[in-house]
């Protein structure tokens, strides 16, 4: 009793909530649209074990102890909420009492350090439910036709997939306890060969079977080994690798794969298919599987369904060495799959990391603390460095991939590359969140009638430790390849604009941005010139600059500004084009970021996406003092406002004019003219809500000065 309340029940609780939440947001009901788990508690009272006695047998060298498992309580507590089918709103559903029976198979594996258990067969389940009231428009204290029998199926089917022979889980019996959660890792798995394939084993895959007309006419069917095109599909969660072909009954691949796991267990699923050169699918023959787990004493565990069901199990002591496995695939009489596994790294809810026999931990605050902070105020700052490998769709051929990042509510992106290999190097700042919240990952490939996902990804945020800087490259899921570098570090929020390499502006002063010119721009008309204007996106704004006609090297002299807040800025060069959608011609990034203030930087920069084309801009990072400023007045800024208002009644004017004599040509740049007459006013807007904040700041600094000079006038006085 006293082992099921201090120990085994809130490992239990927390291990099979999860996979209870997984489950029941894979299977609804018609009735079920929705439902939540609020709260999992297996109760005070523990299952009876061996009621009937123990009994002990053997297979080969492995031993196998037989208990009897019956566990009847009605002190649990698992409450679940549920949006119903309309009309009938939301209900609470309570289980409280559940009825589990069947035979256990317990396997003591690694001399003792841990055992393996699953149910012989398919336990007999029943649960007791109870209804509630779940909200304001809820469904009465009545009870749901079909609710309890539809948890049943739920849970049975959960057992059947976890723990129902030959499906194995671990408990394992660790000398010390070192208390680390683990909350992800990294693992290189090679697929290394396959052995004793044979044709007759898979007589389940219809195509493998070969249809000849013997001499007496009958229809004959026999297998040819040689004709055997295989290859292995490796599958962590959502991430799937695949191998090459390769042909035989003894194929050989040798294909490393980066994968990632996001919390101490995972299994590694093996998917053999035969690839048919007469079809475009791919015919399945036969799988296995290798699970392992993080181990309290620093060390991993392996283990999978060995000959005859018995038993393959492997310790790892420390992260880095490496293990080889030969597996036999399920419900085949023969053949089997040799990989090799490397255990990077662990990485921990304390900001520590486990590799290479040594446990880095995060550094040390000067009186022994740990570094990390409470979640409250801190900021995360991610390096999108560079992607390998990406997914080159068949669509168009080309790869022009870009990342857009979400944690939390936040959405950022990079700029797009042009690349299978790309190199960003974009600085992302985000506010940390904590509570378990991954950052989401998507890569998509930019074409002209909608942008293609080529891959998605989660990290993991949990244990980021001031001053540690995590590199990670984090392979792209639903995808057969491809890898992003990203680089994670959280700092506090009062040092994040002076964190080597930030892109954090000062908050208070802005940029200044001269459009001068461009040259050798390529022709996007069939004439052979274009009619190029620039595209500014800083961060979330998004300005533009006049259409300059019918050249390859405009001139434009604008000057637009922004708020200094250290997000990217892009230009994108486009031809206008009055009926059709807008063409690029080019764009490119200005790094500014790590500019002296007050000084302009006169740069020309090539166009990226193109074959040639140069943009030629100044750029200054402007200080926030009021004195450097041109002051904008009361009269000016009312001048500035008339001018404005005037400028575009002239222009509606001008626009109903031309759609009164059909000019088409001229109404296009009567639309791009007042674009940028909205450009400016908005420039314009921004420049006084940025006076104002200046001086605003100002004020307050003169405040505090007078407050400090009183302060010490009033304490010499009182001393003499």
């Amino acid at each position: 009793m006293e082992v099921w309340l201090n120990y085994i029940n809130p490992k239990l609780s927390i291990r099979f909530s999860s996979m209870v939440e997984k489950r029941l947001k894979k299977r609804k009901s018609k009735l079920i649209e929705r439902i939540e788990l609020q709260e999992f508690s297996l109760g005070s009272y523990p299952p009876y074990l061996g009621l009937h006695g123990i009994r002990w047998s053997t297979s080969g060298d492995q031993r196998f102890m037989h208990v009897g498992f019956d566990w009847d309580t009605n002190d649990i507590s698992i409450m679940l909420m549920a949006k119903l089918a309309r009309p009938m709103g939301t209900a609470r559903i309570v289980v409280n009492s559940l009825h589990i029976k069947g035979d256990l198979l317990i396997l003591p594996v690694l001399d003792g350090k841990a055992i393996l258990y699953s149910f012989v067969s398919t336990p007999e389940v029943r649960i007791g439910v109870a209804f509630g009231s779940g909200g304001s428009q809820s469904l009465p204290a009545t009870e749901l036709p079909g609710v309890s029998s539809w948890l049943v199926k739920i849970l049975t089917e959960t057992l059947v997939k976890t723990m129902v022979e030959p499906r194995r889980r671990c408990y394992s019996l660790p000398a010390v306890d070192l208390r680390k959660k683990a909350v992800g890792g990294v693992i290189h798995v090679t697929v290394c060969s396959a052995s004793k394939i044979s044709s007759s084993n898979f007589r389940g895959s219809p195509s493998r079977r070969q249809q000849n007309y013997s001499a007496n006419g009958s229809l004959e069917e026999h297998f040819d080994d040689k004709d055997l095109q295989t290859f292995v599909e490796v599958e962590l969660e959502q991430l799937t690798r695949r191998t090459d072909v390769r042909a035989g009954t003894s194929p050989r691949w040798d294909s490393t794969f980066n994968m990632v796991l996001h919390e101490e267990t995972g299994i590694l699923r093996f998917h053999l298919y035969n690839s048919n050169p007469s079809s475009v699918k791919f015919d399945y023959l036969a799988s296995c599987e290798i699970k392992m787990k993080y181990v309290a004493d620093d060390s991993t565990m392996f283990w999978a369904v060995g000959p005859n069901t018995g038993v393959i199990a492997e310790h790892v002591e420390f992260c880095g060495k490496e293990i080889e496995m030969s597996v036999p695939f399920e419900g085949v009489n023969s053949g089997e799959l040799t990989v090799k596994l490397v255990l990077k790294e662990w990485q921990f809810s304390d900001g520590s990391h486990s590799f290479n026999k040594f446990r880095v931990s995060s550094q040390q605050s000067t009186d022994g603390l740990s570094n990390i902070l409470s979640r409250t105020g801190r900021k995360i700052n991610v390096i999108v460095v560079e992607g390998k490998d990406l997914t080159i769709k068949e669509r168009s051929g080309k790869c022009d991939p870009y990342v857009k990042l979400q944690y939390g509510k936040v959405f950022q992106r990079t700029r797009t590359a042009h690349a299978p290999n790309p190199f960003w190097n974009q600085k992302f700042e985000f506010d940390e969140i904590g509570d378990g919240e991954c950052l989401k990952i998507k890569c998509y490939n930019e074409e002209m009638f909608g942008d293609d996902n080529i891959g998605s990804a989660q990290v993991n945020m949990e244990g980021l430790a001031e001053g540690s800087l995590r590199d990670v490259w984090v392979p792209l899921e639903k995808v057969n390849s491809g890898e992003l570098r990203l680089q994670i570090e959280a700092v506090r929020a009062d040092e994040c604009t002076g964190s080597k390499g930030s892109t954090a502006g000062s908050g208070n002063g802005w940029i200044e941005l001269v459009l001068i010119e461009a040259r050798d721009l390529i022709a996007a008309d069939l004439r052979g010139t274009s009619d190029p204007y620039v595209r500014v996106q800083y961060g979330n704004l998004k300005r533009r600059t006049k259409v300059m006609y019918r050249t390859l090297n405009p001139q434009w002299n604008q000057t637009l500004e922004f708020p200094d807040d250290g997000s990217p800025l892009e230009l994108h060069v486009k031809d206008h084009n009055a009926l059709l959608p807008t063409l690029s011609i080019g764009d490119c990034v200005v790094e500014y970021q790590r500019l002296p203030p007050n000084q302009m930087s006169d740069k020309w920069i090539p166009l990226q996406g193109v074959k040639r084309g140069e943009i030629h801009i100044q750029i200054t990072r402007k200080v926030p003092e009021v004195q450097k400023r041109p002051s904008l007045d009361s009269d000016l800024s009312e001048i500035k406002s008339h001018e404005f208002s005037s400028q575009m009644r002239e222009m509606m004017n001008k626009i109903q004019s031309l759609i009164e004599v059909c000019d088409l040509e001229g109404l296009s740049t009567a639309l791009s003219e007042m674009e940028v007459l909205e450009d400016m006013q908005k420039d314009y807007m921004m420049q006084l809500e940025t006076e104002q904040k200046l001086l605003l700041n100002k004020i307050k600094e003169l405040g505090q000065e007078i407050f400090s000079s009183s302060t010490s006038i009033i304490r010499r006085s009182s001393m003499s």
